[in-house]
């Protein structure tokens, strides 16, 4: 399992990737329900990253084989 250093790296990563080259999938980013928790002081755990990050990585899996990257 990665550390949670590794897996904000990670969700940076892949959150710059979709930015950069898929800006159309940026709207979708804040609207993720991994990113809206339902409790006011949820806990950030290695977990939680990970689910984010799959969900992130699931989004553009599902995305690119019909789109071409922004250029």
């Amino acid at each position: 399992m990665k550390t949670e250093k590794e897996l904000n790296e990670a969700i940076l990563k892949i959150t710059m990737n979709i930015r950069n080259d898929y800006p159309e999938l940026s709207k979708y980013l804040l609207e993720m329900p991994v990113t809206i928790p339902d409790i006011s002081n949820p806990e950030i755990n290695s977990k939680a990253l990970t689910d984010y990050y799959e969900s992130l990585e699931n989004m553009l899996k599902k995305y690119i084989p019909n789109h071409n990257k922004t250029s």
